[in-house]
């Protein structure tokens, strides 16, 4: 459908590379060189309430957190796709909590959609929950975790890295839909799905804690690096601490958030180019606004991504931010009385300076949470978020003249 946007806000659509588009879901089943299915994931995925019986089950995806699965239900000649996700106890206390956020968020979505469905330039979508043969929303196993089912989003595919300006303008665009959509779905209603998260004095006091211990100062006897990285966060303490202080000032307001909208949990049509739902929703939950920009701003606009080759190549780009702004100022112009709360760039500069503290924290901790691949990634990751700190303060007035009103 040829998209309703005029004037200056109206992008090209995004050119999606050839090797991108190979990973879409046609490639990936039929060419897939995936380990063989694990018996677990494959005798759970038959409990779900689908047409057919599962004839594949697989990997897929890149997460870090679940353990997410294809699954292939065949029906006669017809296929269904499905995504079979196992959902740790280690990671989410509370997993029902998720799947209670989940459903309530799900009917909420479906409600608000189809009232607008008539009036929207795009195919709007998102998971939805599968439920068992029982009736269920998930089955639990004995020591706690959860297994659930989702359908599968079909012609549509996620970037980890940004892909250029049409890109950044339609993450923002479909980041600002779901703001305005859940504006009118109260935080009152949802679980704290995921405790402390984005809670900066938590952090704050945890770090502090690790300082204090043994094994961490015979870590920073040893390591410049370390020491340097530390300097850096305390010389940085009241920044962190910009939007928690908001709160507890009654200046910023919890509402519904995503938690975690990277450009990798955006989904772009593979025809149109246009952005058309989140997923990962297991980190909504009550939140800031602000958090959720400012963390996309923070994944979106640094090309070098968070694991860079170089730390020199690391920055916040100021053409990807505008596009960023202009995609979201499309949505969350339609909502009525929507002010920004003048805080995007303590937002965009306070939640580079968490990551990076939870992953300096992590690394004095002996990498306890976050996966590395060797010794020493937790500071390196620290490293390159200090680095785009100093980006992000080095333009600050630039900063504030673009993301002023959001």
């Amino acid at each position: 459908m040829a998209s309703q946007r005029t004037g200056e806000h109206e992008p090209p659509r995004i050119k999606i590379k050839p090797w991108h588009r190979a990973k879409a879901l046609a490639t990936s089943l039929n060419q897939s060189k995936l380990p063989p299915k694990p018996m677990r994931a494959d005798l759970i995925a038959s409990e779900f309430s689908l047409p057919g019986l599962p004839v594949a089950v697989r990997p897929f995806g890149s997460g870090n957190i679940n353990d997410t699965y294809i699954a292939i239900f065949r029906d006669g000649r017809n296929e269904l796709p499905a995504i079979i996700q196992k959902i740790r106890r280690q990671v989410f206390p509370e997993p029902a909590a998720v799947m209670h956020n989940l459903r309530v968020l799900s009917e909420h979505l479906q409600k608000n959609l189809a009232a607008e469905v008539d009036d929207s330039d795009r195919a709007w979508r998102f998971p939805e929950i599968i439920k068992t043969k029982g009736g269920d929303d998930f089955i639990t196993e004995p020591e706690g975790d959860i297994w659930r089912a989702l359908t599968f989003i079909p012609g549509a595919q996620t970037f980890e890295a940004v892909q250029g300006l049409e890109h950044a303008f339609e993450v923002g665009h479909v980041l600002g839909h779901f703001h305005r959509q859940v504006e009118t779905l109260s935080a009152v209603q949802l679980k704290e799905a995921l405790p402390g998260f984005h809670h900066a004095p938590r952090y704050l006091a945890n770090f502090e804690a690790t300082l204090k211990q043994s094994g961490t100062q015979a870590l920073l006897q040893a390591s410049a690096s370390a020491q340097s990285a530390i300097d850096f966060i305390v010389a940085r303490k009241s920044a962190l601490l910009t939007l928690s202080n908001a709160v507890e000032q009654g200046k910023l307001k919890l509402g519904v958030t995503h938690g975690d909208p990277k450009s990798g949990n955006v989904m772009i049509d593979n025809q149109t180019g246009q952005g058309v739902g989140l997923i990962d929703l297991d980190t909504v939950q009550a939140g800031l606004r602000e958090h959720d920009l400012g963390d996309a701003v923070r994944s979106l606009c640094n090309p070098a991504g968070e694991d860079p080759i170089k730390l020199d190549d690391v920055g916040l780009d100021l053409e990807l931010l505008k596009a960023f702004v202009d995609g979201y100022r499309i949505e969350s112009s339609k909502t009525p009385n929507r002010e920004g709360g003048g805080f995007g760039y303590d937002a965009i500069l306070g939640m580079t300076l968490e990551l990076g503290l939870r992953f300096l924290t992590d690394h004095l901790n002996g990498d306890r949470y976050f996966k590395v691949r060797q010794p020493g990634h937790n500071l390196y990751r620290a490293q390159a978020q200090f680095k785009l700190a100093e980006s992000i303060e080095a333009q600050e007035r630039e900063i504030r003249e673009i993301v002023q009103g959001i």
